[in-house]
């Protein structure tokens, strides 16, 4: 009974799960008519579209603290409860400044959903094969949130207006607040210490300046204003590491870095992020720009990386059964690469089929990673700190998504503007150009402007390559570790109080 209680308490979890993993992308596809309907100026569209991934990559950290010391289903049920009166706030506004300060606010209700998730799922499952399950289940829906979210975000703005992508997520947080404090047990740390505020600050402030800084790389055309950023975000990390150091229970317990296959993992989870992003966005791109999609119809060309990434994260539990761990992930790196590479491939023939059959094969072998490698950052510790180590995750998750969009993305511009010899900034340039061009000439700029795009695209693919490869061998070349046991769970029905 217990353990069908504990999977009708998943199947719950996976609502703010998949919620606020589609929240970080399905605004991409409504922003250009909400932005038009709202009178938004260029500089508010990018803090509505930011200002959401600002505040959840911002806060949790302090979430995943906060959830060990108030109760981490008590810190849902706050958090789901926020989101939902958010959601409809920001359905209706009225103006661009309200949509950009709920959609902030949306953010900091969202970075309480993922620790919180992931903490009480150790919690609920205290047999090491069924937890290897659920967090695979669990990373399904982290990892293909943001892939489907354009997809779910197509088909609402087909048929309804642009407020209904936010609106979809209030039914699912209502089922959350009504089934939450009946299926899922409560559970805090004893030994969670005292709140920390200097911490939090320092941490608010490092992760904002850093995240801020990385994203506007790619967007700003002198960048002293985000080089900045980063440096004084990157200082600001060095005193809150030393802080944490000091702190006897510390909001992000950083001595689990000493834990040198665990730091593997974590390192892993940080690279994988940026190549996939970066990936994804110059897939997107290239469904759009080159090949000539639209933007509902390249959302759902797009579909199969997230679905590979379902596949693999389901899949994971029975490779660990069969094999290492460590082999399971680096395999599946190696898969990944191999995906990569039919990237590399793509041209003026056969380019779409070869598109989708390389970015399902490369989220496909991510799988092992993202389900086995978060499963052994939160099994590394005891259950007490599991909202710590799931910030750790979490963190690392964002970092990577955000390096992936700037790095690959300046990496992209260099290579174009090199191509095209300093005569367009960008596709999206040329394609404006050639329509005030005559029809000779504008055909000729939008073909080599074309053919500068898919250069940007295998440069992407070998970039990738080289991470997956690298990353496999990181894995391979680690140290084994004693796997962690199974902690003893507080009782459920003296914990669902």
């Amino acid at each position: 009974m217990r353990v069908n209680r504990a999977w009708l308490g998943l199947a719950v979890l996976m609502v703010p799960t998949l919620l606020v993993a589609m929240d970080m992308t399905a605004l991409l596809l409504a922003l250009p008519r909400l932005s038009a309907d709202l009178g938004a100026s260029n500089v508010e569209q990018l803090w509505i579209s930011d200002s959401y991934g600002l505040m959840v990559a911002g806060l949790v950290i302090t979430m995943g603290a906060l959830g060990d010391r108030i109760g981490r289903r008590r810190l849902l049920m706050i958090g789901g409860a926020a989101f939902a009166v958010l959601s409809v706030v920001a359905a209706f506004a009225v103006d661009p400044l309200t949509l950009i300060v709920a959609r902030a606010l949306l953010g900091a209700a969202g970075a309480t959903l993922a620790p919180s998730t992931l903490a009480l799922i150790i919690n609920m499952f205290d047999d090491e094969r069924q937890r290897g399950q659920a967090v695979a289940i669990w990373a399904t829906c982290q990892f293909t949130g943001g892939a489907l979210g354009p997809v779910l975000a197509g088909f609402l703005l087909q048929h309804f207006w642009w407020g209904s992508v936010f609106l979809v997520a209030v039914p699912a947080m209502a089922l959350l607040l009504l089934a939450g404090p009946v299926l899922l047990p409560e559970f805090r740390s004893d030994r969670a210490g005292r709140p920390d505020p200097a911490g939090v600050g320092l941490s608010l402030v490092s992760v904002l300046l850093m995240v801020y800084g990385v994203k506007q790389l790619t967007v700003e055309e002198a960048p002293i204003v985000p080089a900045v950023a980063l440096v004084v975000g990157a200082a600001v990390g060095v005193l809150f590491v030393r802080r944490q150091l000091r702190q006897e229970t510390p909001l992000l317990d950083l001595r689990l870095l000493r834990n040198r296959p665990l730091t593997a993992v974590l390192v892993a989870l940080v690279f994988a992020g940026i190549a996939m992003a970066g990936t994804g966005l110059l897939v997107t791109q290239y469904l759009q720009s080159v090949l000539g999609y639209s933007p509902a119809t390249s959302a759902m060309l797009f579909a199969p990386m997230g679905l590979g990434v379902a596949v693999g994260t389901m899949a994971a539990p029975a490779l660990a059964r069969r094999m290492k761990q460590t082999t399971a992930i680096a395999g599946g790196l190696v898969v990944s690469a191999l995906g990569s590479l039919v990237l590399v491939g793509v041209g003026s023939t056969h380019a779409l089929p070869l598109v989708m059959i390389g970015i399902t094969v490369l989220a496909l072998g991510t799988g092992p990673l993202f389900a086995l490698g978060t499963g052994l950052v939160v099994g590394s510790v005891p259950p007490e700190r599991a909202g710590s180590a799931a910030s750790i995750s979490e963190t690392g998750n964002y970092f990577g998504g955000s390096l992936g969009f700037a790095l690959i993305g300046v990496v992209a511009a260099v290579v174009y503007r090199d191509r095209m010899h300093g005569t367009s900034d960008s596709l999206a340039g040329a394609v404006a150009t050639s329509r005030d061009l005559p029809a000779d000439q504008g055909a000729e700029l939008l073909h080599n402007a074309r053919e500068s795009f898919t250069t940007c695209l295998h440069v992407t693919g070998i970039i990738a390559t080289i991470i997956f490869a690298g990353l496999a061998a990181l894995i391979l070349t680690m140290r084994p570790t004693t796997r962690p046991t199974p902690a003893t769970l507080p009782d459920y029905e003296a914990a669902g109080s």
